[in-house]
Formats: C-alpha cells, structure tokens, sequence
C-alpha cells in the first residue's frame, strides 16, 4: 500500500499541541556567568545594607538584623525566581505581554488614586508617590514591576512589526502610544530616574529594532521641553538640581546627601577602611546610605578598588547579555535581551553617576545591591529570563537552522526584509 493510499485521520480527530512562538533549539547550559555576577552583587548589597543599618537597628529595636533580614529574604525568593525563570522556554511570555501592560498601568494608576482603607494605600517616598500597599501585602513599587512588563510587550511588539518599526505611522507613532502612557504615569509621581532609566531602554529597543535616528532627533526637543516643565514646576526636583550644580552652597540644606556621599568616596582612598567599618552609620551622616547612595559605602569600605570592581561587574553583565542578545535563536530573544541589559546596566550607571556627582539625585536603586524587595525580585526575574535566552544561543559561525529570519553566515538574528517570506519546500509523498 503506498503512502498515498494509507487512510488520513479526519481533521477534527488530530491532537493539537500549543507550542511557544518562535523557532526553538535544543538547549543547553545557562550563561552562568550573568548567574554568578548578580548573586555576587546581591551578596555584597547584602553585606553593604548590614553595615550601614547594623548600628541603627540596634539602638532602636534592639535587633541589628532587623534591616537586613527582609533584604536576604527577598533575595531568596529572587534567586528562587530567577532559577523557576531560567528554566521557562522565555516565549511564553509573549501571550502575556499584553496583560502585563495592562497590569503595570493599572498600577501606576493605582499609586496616584487616595487611599482606601484596608485596601488600597498609596505611601510617600523621596519626595514622590512611589510605593503602594494592597490590602496586607508587603508594600510595592509599581514602577520596577512597570520596567519589566514594558521591555517584555516593546519585544513582542517590535519583533511582530519587523522592518515596519522604521516607519513613521506605523513605528514610531504606536511606539509613542505604548512608552508614552507609562512614562506620562511615572513622571506624574514624580519619579524622574525611573522615568529616564524607562525611556532610555525603550529607545534602545526601538533603535535595535530599526527605528532611525533622525527619528528620535524629532523626539528631543518634545523630551526636554517635558522635562524643563516637571523640573522648573516642582520644588524638590528642581532642589536636586542646584544641590547638583552647586553641592557646596548649601551643604547643610539641599547639598547634604550629595557632600556626604563624596566624602564617603573621599574616605575609602584606595583600599578602603575596610568591610563593615563605615564611618557615617545609617541617616545620621550619609542620607539613604542602604538604597540611593549605597555605592558610597561600597567605596568608603573597599576604596577605590571595590568601586572599579562594581563597575566592573555591571561591565561584564553589559558584555554577557549583549552576547546573549547577538546569538538569541529569534528576533523576539535579541530583543528582550537586549531591553534587560540594557535597562539594569542604564539603571546602575545612572545611579553610580549620581553618587560621584555626574547626574543629579534621581533616587532610583543600584540594581542587585540597593535595599529593596520590589526592585531585588523583579531584577533578578528579569536576569532569569535573560538566563532562559542563554539556553539557546549558539556561537558566531555556527550552522542554525531554527529561524527562517536569520542569516546563515553568521547565525544571528534580524529583522525580516520587506516582501513575501520564502516558504519551505513540502515533502512529497
């Protein structure tokens, strides 16, 4: 009997399986080393955190671990994530893009509203409306969660769009509409370093993607004009402005976290004075020591050395996932790499920048080392998506046949080129 002859199972019979978007390889091991680079950071913002509120907790609780407990807690449960993460095909996250989009906004919504009791508590923070209490949860900041939910739906949107995403109409406008209600939201907070870490990583995608560079040039005099108005129209921002041009002015008043944490810098010469001995404990001496200025204890106890060590350490995060994204198996991996890295490396430079007076006091965490539930779990959720893409990269040079939309000279992803997509030959009977 021939194969032609062979009776066919009617339609309606055959099993369906549902399967990820995309192409798919055999997998292997994750990039460890990205691993090993946020545990490690995470480990010495523990030790970071213990140094500067040990002191302080135990003169008003009696408990010198009663900062640090919740830090080494949350990152647990980071690392628990990052492990469940990694070993999840990262594809399945584009069916629920969208729904995170539309969670991330009702949150951002959710912290500007008055406050329910029992339900619904917005709470002050930095000058700004950041955090929120849902009933007797842990309180939350809904701007970090925000970060991860846009860079995943901006490489589910972007990779669908392909070569469309350097048009005008059809790119840059739809991308306008998705970025812009987040960051309207988050500047309405105000909250100008999560806003500025959320806009820089968006353009980093869309330019990734295809979008043009005389396009985001249209862009800049909208963006400046924008933050000239939040600045010039809210005293405390424009407060951080002037400690910035001029710390030395006011040290006592506007200029006080910043002096304090150049004399941090200052006391830890090049070896520092050594791991837990920092000399200004707690907000007795340097303001925000566990989150916003922690780099400054880092360069207090280890001195310079250590400095450059962290810097190097976010260094080589930048290099590894800018490999991951390179050799990603589609279009969709590329970009989500990419988005991660280069929000969490923006995000350290950023917040690096401020303790050594390059940027003015923006109040967004160091990744991985900062005290902060919200932030530690959703960073390290972000790395095991990007240890999920490791799974499947192949090195340069390398023979893959998984994505049709890939050249095969070197293996690595693009956008597909205008017109029809050629389709594979069938098998003949």
């Amino acid at each position: 009997m021939t194969a032609a002859a062979l009776p066919r199972r009617p339609l309606a019979a055959r099993p369906v399986t549902r399967v990820a978007k995309g192409p798919q390889r055999e997998r292997h091991e994750p990039d460890y080393v990205i691993a090993l680079t946020t545990m490690a950071l995470a480990a010495l913002g523990i030790l970071a955190v213990y140094s500067t509120s040990g002191a302080g907790a135990l003169m008003r609780s009696g408990d010198t671990f009663a900062v640090v407990a919740p830090q080494a807690m949350w990152a647990v449960l980071g690392l628990v994530a990052m492990a469940v993460m990694m070993r999840i095909d990262y594809r399945w996250l584009r069916h629920v893009s969208l729904l995170g989009y539309v969670a991330a906004l009702v949150l951002l919504v959710a912290v500007l509203l008055p406050a329910i009791p029992g339900i619904l508590r917005p709470i002050e923070g930095g000058g700004s409306m950041r955090w929120l209490q849902v009933g007797p949860l842990p309180a939350m900041h809904p701007a970090e969660f925000a970060k991860l939910a846009l860079v995943i739906y901006l490489g589910h949107w972007l990779a669908r769009k392909g070569t469309r995403a350097g048009s005008i109409l059809d790119g840059l406008v739809p991308f306008l509409l998705i970025v812009g209600p987040i960051l309207g939201l988050v500047i309405l907070e105000p909250d100008l370093g999560t806003t500025g870490v959320l806009a820089l990583t968006a353009l980093t995608m869309f330019v990734l993607a295809g979008g043009s560079l005389w396009q985001l040039a249209l862009l800049a005099p909208a963006g400046v004009a924008a933050l000239v108005y939040v600045v010039t129209n809210n005293a405390y921002q424009m407060a951080r402005v002037e400690a910035f041009l001029d710390p030395w002015a006011n040290p006592q008043g506007i200029g006080f976290h910043t002096v304090q944490g150049l004399l941090a810098l200052g006391m830890g010469g090049l070896t520092g004075i050594g791991l837990g001995e920092s000399r200004q404990p707690g907000a007795l001496h340097l303001p925000a020591s566990q989150n916003d200025f922690v780099f400054a204890v880092i360069g207090q106890e280890l001195g310079l050395i250590g400095g450059l060590a962290v810097i190097g350490a976010y260094l080589l995060l930048a290099y590894r996932g800018v490999r991951v994204a390179l050799s990603a198996p589609d279009t969709f991996g590329a970009l989500l790499a990419a988005g991660i890295t280069a929000w969490l490396v923006l995000q350290a430079f950023i917040n690096i920048g401020v303790v050594v007076v390059l940027l003015p006091i923006t109040g967004i965490t160091l990744p991985f080392v900062s005290a902060g539930g919200s932030s530690l779990v959703v960073s390290f959720i972000a790395v095991g998506i990007l240890l999920s893409i490791s799974r499947e990269t192949q090195d340069r040079g390398t023979w893959n046949d998984a994505d049709p939309h890939r050249r095969r000279r070197n293996g690595r992803p693009h956008l597909p080129r205008p017109g029809r997509r050629p389709q594979p030959a069938r098998a003949r009977a």
